[in-house]
């Protein structure tokens, strides 16, 4: 059995390794011109009776070929089949639960169930049978390696489940791309139940961290040459005007606009997702972009008058407003309903460099943690998945800081007594002029503060609402 295509297929040393690539590049190459082009890997698959899925040859050969000659010569084919061969044996590994070397009917249902999936223990006898070559009703290394080693499961399950980007960790802006729901955790209603779960989270990790979030309003707004605002004299100043409680104005709002946001945005990004994919049912990482970039602005767009009430009762003086309604009423009797629309430009642009640098930071961070560090298993523990996502979240916030403040001085412009209404590229002129580059990073210090402490609460009480709701891990 440890034959593949009649080569041995456990080769003793790395040397046997590339030897055994070298026979099998020289059997594929039909043509002896050092390449093997998609017809060849075609045709000399089929010849030697390895099943492929439909179009599989053509993604391993623009997978693998780096100098873009559609061909893969035998450095590229040798690195292709070594980095997609540590990929199988991840997963291998990951659905080998009892570490016997061999995969059975029982942990190919566990593992499906891990991911959302119930399957009869029939269904799981198909799936084992489909990888069986000798009939033992268990798959060992050889098989699976012979059965994926010509499919390019690029997206092997594993993997990409317990990578999920998820949206669990709220840093208060709500511009990250949302969730990927597979179809059985949508037909099942998991979904809801993850989303409420992200939610509650979210609103305990922004009451715990409020009073940071308000200092950076402040300070946003309020900061300048002239006018320098220290974090503790800032929190001096607050305690001053109107008591502790007054830490936390303007929270309301932003813990109520999160169950909407989050409900338009996924929503939106199901039907945009499905607009733009190129073969349905499948997502690339540019087409991902561009789809929770759109779900975004609609949602930002449908739940902006929020935004700006949220920043009008942040820096609200004590006895100003009685509460949101009556702060609605007095926006809309002094300046009209356009009002609940400044600042929306930054706001809509700032999600473009926020969730593209995220994603990409996120998607670097995650291959170099795969190529580096994955021995034995794909789950890379809670402590890897925080600190990517804090970090991918943190250089997203990094790179639409500036938008983020230019939006929240034009929210709050004319609540400030004397000051003139100005246009977003005028206001960035003057604060360049004034002030010069980091006069655009005013805030940014209690901004980076409430990233730990946020990061942490959400992801706690989020780990507590999902036993609490039943979800399994």
């Amino acid at each position: 059995r440890n034959v593949i295509l009649g080569f041995p297929i456990f080769p003793k040393c790395a040397e046997d390794a590339s030897k055994t690539y070298e026979e099998l590049f020289a059997k594929l190459d039909t043509n002896k011109d050092g390449k093997v082009d998609v017809s060849e890997l075609r045709e000399g698959l089929a010849a030697m009776g390895i099943r492929t899925g439909k179009g599989a040859a053509q993604k391993i050969v623009s997978s693998g070929d780096q100098d873009k000659d559609d061909g893969l010569d035998f450095m590229e084919f040798s690195k292709y089949l070594k980095e997609h061969e540590k990929k199988l044996q991840l997963t291998f590994k990951s659905l080998d639960k009892n570490n016997d070397g061999k995969i059975d009917i029982m942990e190919i249902k566990q593992s499906l169930a891990d991911l959302g999936l119930d399957i009869s223990k029939e269904d799981a006898q198909k799936i084992l049978q489909s990888i069986d070559a000798d009939g033992t009703m268990t798959v060992d290394w050889n098989e699976w390696r012979e059965h994926f080693l010509f499919n390019p499961a690029t997206n092997l399950q594993e993997i990409i489940r317990y990578w999920k980007h998820s949206t669990v960790l709220d840093i208060g802006d709500s511009l990250t791309i949302p969730d990927e729901f597979t179809e059985e955790e949508k037909t099942t209603g998991l979904w809801w139940k993850q989303l409420s779960a992200g939610a509650m989270a979210g609103a305990v990790s922004r009451t715990g961290t409020a009073p940071l979030d308000r200092m950076k309003v402040f300070m946003q707004v309020h900061a300048s040459k002239s006018n320098k605002i220290s974090l503790v004299g800032g929190f001096k100043q607050m305690l001053k005007e109107g008591g502790p409680t007054s830490l936390w104005r303007g929270n309301g709002i932003n813990v109520l606009k999160i169950a909407p946001e989050t409900a338009i945005k996924f929503m939106a990004y199901e039907k945009y997702k499905k607009m733009l994919a190129s073969e349905p049912g499948k997502i690339r990482t540019h087409e991902r972009f561009m789809a929770g970039s759109l779900a975004g602005a609609t949602a930002q767009t449908a739940i902006y008058p929020m935004e700006v009430l949220k920043t009008r009762l942040t820096l609200r003086k004590t006895g100003q407003y009685s509460g949101m309604f009556d702060c609605t009423k007095k926006i809309l009797k002094n300046e009209g309903l356009k009002a609940f629309y400044k600042g929306y430009v930054p706001n809509i642009l700032g999600i473009i460099p926020y969730a593209g640098i995220d994603l990409a930071v996120y998607e670097s961070l995650k291959n170099l943690w795969l190529s580096h560090y994955a021995k034995d298993t794909a789950n890379p523990g809670v402590l890897v998945l925080l600190g990517c996502g804090t970090i991918s979240s943190t250089c997203g916030q990094l790179a639409s800081y500036p938008l983020a403040l230019i939006r929240t001085r034009m929210q709050a412009q004319a609540s400030l007594e004397g000051s003139e209404q100005l246009p977003m590229n005028l206001m960035v002129k003057k604060i360049l002029e004034k002030e010069g580059f980091f006069g655009l990073y005013r805030g940014i210090l209690p901004n980076f503060m409430k990233v730990l402490p946020a990061v942490s609460i959400s992801y706690v009480v989020y780990e507590y609402m999902r036993s609490g709701l039943g979800i399994q891990k």
